[in-house]
């Protein structure tokens, strides 16, 4: 989609995560999408499938830093019970052993493009969380994000809201403009930046790697000190291999897969959501819907979405 215009800006200078140098990584297969969470629909995508038989290469403690357990007592906080996966795919692709469906707790991301969602049909079919666009660049706040962040909370969902950084605007600008239109609620989750390079956005810069990650950090110190908990990073492959091997190795992060397993496409990549569709069906939405799932078990998944995200996730074994 074409995203609205602004004024180039000059960019802030902070410090940046110093990095591993990176190293080399396989593309994920099929095109990748040039846009932002749940924004426009995927192409169809052709992938070796794994055979049921052949087991994926072996990730230690999942590849991912579970969360730490907080204690056993539920704050008031959490979710309801988890909703057993119902969602169908349009495209549907056959992971085999490291299906997203062995794992227990599921959502969606959503924004103006799913129109009106029915909240509780999807919770229902599914969705325990949901990450809503709120936000992008330094003047743009999406049309239903307050309708969908009440309407999420009243149905059971957890909910969180995601920014789609512009590369044309100053990163205070823009956590400035994500600031003054989230809310600062108790048992959110926490804030997610989407970093992608977008082929149809007005704005046509690609900064170096050095000022992506410069601006990625100030905009994330200025949303960890308003809200109290460390924002996650959503991003792509081609942005990833192009800015953030070896960068950030303390920050969660949020891997957009829809072919290959994560470990496939982000080889060592610690993470702690999984995007694995673009073309999710649901009785909640009409058309399709990205669907996601979290890096651990139910009791993992209470602590940490209990805590507000806060915990800091362990070293994989």
């Amino acid at each position: 989609m074409v995203r609205p215009s602004a004024p180039i800006a000059s960019v802030p200078v902070s410090k940046a995560s110093n990095a591993r140098k990176p190293a080399e990584i396989a593309p994920e297969d099929g095109p990748d999408r040039p846009f932002g969470l749940a924004e426009e629909e995927t192409v169809a995508l052709s992938a070796p499938a794994l055979p049921d038989n052949v087991d994926p290469p072996v990730e230690p403690a999942a590849l991912v830093s579970p969360p730490k357990l907080l204690s056993r007592a539920a704050p008031a906080m959490l979710a309801g019970p988890v909703t057993r996966y119902g969602f169908r795919d349009a495209k549907p692709i056959n992971f085999g052993r490291s299906s997203p469906r062995h794992l227990a707790v599921h959502g969606v991301d959503v924004s103006r493009w799913q129109g009106d969602v029915n909240w509780e049909k999807l919770r229902a079919q599914g969705a325990n969380f949901a990450y809503i666009k709120a936000t992008d660049g330094g003047d743009h706040l999406d049309p239903m994000f307050m309708r969908n962040w009440r309407n999420a909370d009243a149905a059971g969902l957890k909910r969180g809201a995601y920014h789609f950084f512009y590369w044309c605007r100053t990163a205070g600008e823009q956590a400035d403009w994500f600031i003054r239109n989230v809310p600062k609620v108790d048992g959110a989750l926490p804030p997610v930046i989407d970093v992608e390079w977008n082929g149809d956005s007005s704005c046509k810069r690609r900064p170096s790697r050095e000022k992506v990650l410069e601006k990625m950090q100030v905009f994330m110190d200025k949303l960890e000190r308003h809200y109290g908990q460390r924002p996650i990073i959503y991003t792509s492959p081609d942005f990833y291999r192009d800015n953030l091997q070896g960068a950030f190795l303390d920050y969660p992060f949020w891997l957009r897969a829809v072919a290959r397993h994560p470990s496939k496409v982000y080889p060592g990549r610690k993470w702690l959501f999984w995007q694995y569709s673009g073309s999710g069906l649901s009785h909640g939405v009409t058309g399709r819907v990205d669907l996601n799932v979290f890096h651990g078990d139910e009791r993992q998944w209470r602590a940490w979405a209990g805590g507000g995200g806060r915990q800091m996730m362990a070293d994989a074994d």
